[in-house]
């Protein structure tokens, strides 16, 4: 059975993905794995190889186990966008066409309109869609086009939409060298006119044709479609053929009237007329293998929908790290997780729909030390043992100020488990040793310190241990944190 998965089908994905950004559902983009990749997390794997994440049961509690922190994602933190196609002087483009196949490709030879380079952005940010190329000839030279004209222009051979404007704080956001965010400009959206024929291509343009100009109803289903009310080309012979394209009336061939309403449309070169109120009837002579097809443009007309239009089916998700977030976000340690959880629940909560709602979230967990002690000693990435309890950690941060030991405990032998792979938790007054220092959890350290609630001297992660969902997960060579560094995490779905 032969089937395809449509371009519909995923921009209808990746609506519904970004839309649930700021809504009920709750996500945050989460920072993991403090220590070096090694063989325990995949075969060969180090940190100038980062091991491909494995998508399985085990391996979700395993990130949830070395996660560092946390950050809220909200509806400006995600945007739809598009592969980065750059303005070129006298670059060639592919154009618009509706009907892009493996038996109709572009110029670049693309079998798919949203694999072509039929839009560009200008180093100032405007973007615009190729309506028509000029027969796949390279632009002439010139200066990059500024216009923001809600209907079609020309510039430098080409027939050009503007289609919106990328704002300097969507740049900041969601620009990269590859990729463009993606959004709808509502005046442009509102001079377009849904099923307007506002672009024709010259398949053949014929050979001994009576030189003179022609007026074509535009037959189909539009709005009075056939009549003089109805969508009409102007055809320009000259020497013989039928001329191009363009938007020049008496020189090219042009759209007299965009008419409404077109899903498809048929020029009959047979049935021609001298006037635009298709009063009198006139010839081209024999038409012979003279071809010229309307193009239809998409739903709404152009500019109606950019993300749809252009290819927008993949969802850009971009937060920044920094050092205002120092109480939840490590800057001691460096990090080589990023991933995005869905319906964490705050810690101590497992049930209902009161979901984690706080801007960050600290996911590592805390020991409160007595002052008295090596304290100062602690390493990150050291080992931690409680030889009382058996217990063994990883020290991601060690607060001298605080007396606070923050640690995680990974599920590998003698990184959170013990000889015989058994967990266990630190707990009680009993000593914690690293390689050269040691401290006592303050048992009377109940209460608040440095933000983080204590029992006993012990405190919890914020996040409800393995709750959620990890529903995207990508590992990468180390990251360093310092206080005067913002992480700016960009990432990418496609659908």
């Amino acid at each position: 059975m032969a089937a395809i998965i449509t371009e519909k089908f995923r921009m209808s994905n990746a609506e519904v993905f970004k839309d649930q950004f700021g809504g009920t559902d709750s996500y945050y983009m989460f920072l993991g794995k403090s220590s070096p990749f090694s063989a325990l997390d995949a075969l060969n794997a180090s940190d100038s190889s980062p091991p491909v994440p494995d998508d399985d049961v085990t391996s979700e509690y395993y990130y949830h186990d070395d996660m560092l922190a946390a950050k809220k994602l909200t509806a400006s933190d995600a945007s739809f966008v598009i592969p980065r196609r750059n303005w070129v002087n006298q670059g060639t483009f592919d154009m618009y066409e509706h009907d892009i196949s493996s038996s109709n490709t572009t110029t670049s030879s693309a079998t798919n309109l949203f694999n072509s380079t039929f839009y560009f952005v200008t180093s100032e940010f405007r973007v615009y869609k190729v309506l028509d190329n000029n027969g796949g000839i390279a632009m002439t030279s010139g200066s990059e086009p500024t216009s923001e004209a809600t209907g079609p222009f020309t510039s430098n051979g080409y027939v050009l939409q503007y289609m919106y404007t990328i704002s300097a704080n969507d740049a900041d956001k969601f620009l990269t060298n590859d990729f463009i965010p993606v959004a709808t400009n509502n005046s442009v959206a509102a001079a377009a006119t849904d099923g307007a024929i506002v672009s024709a291509r010259v398949v053949n343009a014929g050979s001994g044709l009576t030189n003179g100009t022609y007026f074509s109803p535009v037959y189909g289903d539009g709005t009075n479609a056939g009549t003089a009310s109805g969508a009409i080309l102007r055809l320009t012979v000259a020497a013989g053929q039928i001329s191009s394209f363009g938007l020049t009336s008496g020189t090219d061939t042009t759209v007299h009237a965009a008419g409404a309403g077109y899903t498809y449309g048929k020029v009959n070169l047979s049935t021609l007329f001298s006037d635009a109120g298709l009063n009198s009837s006139s010839s081209i002579g024999t038409v012979g293998s003279a071809v010229v097809e309307v193009i239809i443009g998409p739903k709404g007309g152009h500019g109606a929908n950019a993300p749809k239009e252009l290819g927008g089916h993949y969802v850009m998700v971009n937060t920044t790290f920094s050092n205002a977030e120092a109480q939840d976000i490590t800057e001691a340690n460096d990090f080589r997780r990023v991933g995005i959880l869905k319906n964490p629940y705050a810690f101590g909560t497992t049930a209902g729909n009161t979901f984690l709602s706080t801007s960050t979230a600290r996911t590592t967990k805390a020991l409160k030390l007595a002052s008295a002690g090596l304290n100062e000693n602690f390493v990150t990435d050291e080992k931690i043992t409680q030889s009382t309890t058996g217990a063994i950690g990883k020290v991601v941060e060690y607060d001298s100020t605080n007396d606070i030991l923050y640690y995680v405990q990974e599920r590998f032998t003698d990184h959170g488990t013990n000889a015989n792979q058994n967990f266990v938790a630190f707990s009680g007054a009993n000593t914690v040793s690293g390689a050269t220092g040691a401290g006592t959890p303050d048992a009377s350290a109940d209460g608040t310190v440095d933000g983080i609630p204590f029992t006993d001297g012990y405190g919890n992660s914020e996040i409800q241990p393995d709750s959620g969902d990890i529903i995207y997960i990508e590992n990468r060579s180390p990251i360093t944190r310092v206080s005067d560094q913002v992480e700016d995490i960009k990432i990418i779905v496609e659908f």
